[in-house]
């Protein structure tokens, strides 16, 4: 059975959050959709609550910490990204919007996307469309057609809504047959950890 990797975007500034809460409920839902395609796996939550001092250091000097770093190339080397914000000011918020920033230009081409948001009021429910969707058709990424949104009355009831159950479980669908369409990612790629490849040809390669 073939593994893939999800990585998990959350841009919650609380804990407990409602983006993480949004962000958990869509991977074990694309987890199952996967499942039910006959292939594994594995989910790795980035938390960007935490990054908040490395992102603006990074901005700054143009150098990510060994812990963002780490961050970036789990997103960087998932077969999918489910990218989550709260929304703020009618858009995503400024930590979610930095993150994607400081990734290369090139990271994401062609990777499958699940597109995620929280609020408190249905108001901001076509954020996903007209703010997230274009943030990510700039990076050529592939979004998937359903984006979720979630407000404070979706968790009525520990979150059981059945309107939002039924996006949630579209949208893992979609992400789901996007990503077993693709070859499984390699992550990553380090030209100097190949110890056959001489310095003259990681020159020329440059």
């Amino acid at each position: 059975m073939t593994t893939r990797t999800l990585a998990v975007v959350s841009a919650g500034l609380s804990t407990p959050s409602s983006t993480r809460l949004l962000a958990d409920r869509l991977a074990e839902a694309t987890v199952a959709a996967l499942r039910a395609r006959g292939e594994d796996a594995t989910v790795e939550v980035v938390e960007l609550r935490g990054h908040a001092r490395d992102l603006a250091d990074h901005l700054t000097t143009g150098f990510a910490n060994e812990s963002l770093r780490a961050s970036i190339d789990t997103v960087t080397g998932a077969d999918a990204v489910i990218a989550v914000t709260p929304v703020f000011s009618a858009s995503y918020s400024g930590l979610f919007k930095t993150f994607f920033d400081v990734l290369d230009k090139d990271a994401l081409v062609g990777r499958p996307v699940l597109l995620g948001a929280t609020a408190g009021t249905a108001r901001h429910s076509l954020a996903v469309e007209y703010a997230m969707r274009p943030l990510f058709a700039y990076l050529r990424a592939v979004p998937t057609p359903t984006g979720v949104f979630a407000a404070s009355e979706d968790w009525a009831g520990g979150g059981t809504d059945a309107a939002l159950a039924g996006r949630i479980e579209r949208a893992a669908g979609e992400l789901a047959d996007l990503v077993a369409a693709r070859p499984v990612a390699t992550g990553p790629v380090d030209p100097f950890a190949d110890p056959t490849t001489s310095f003259e040809e990681l020159l020329r390669g440059s």
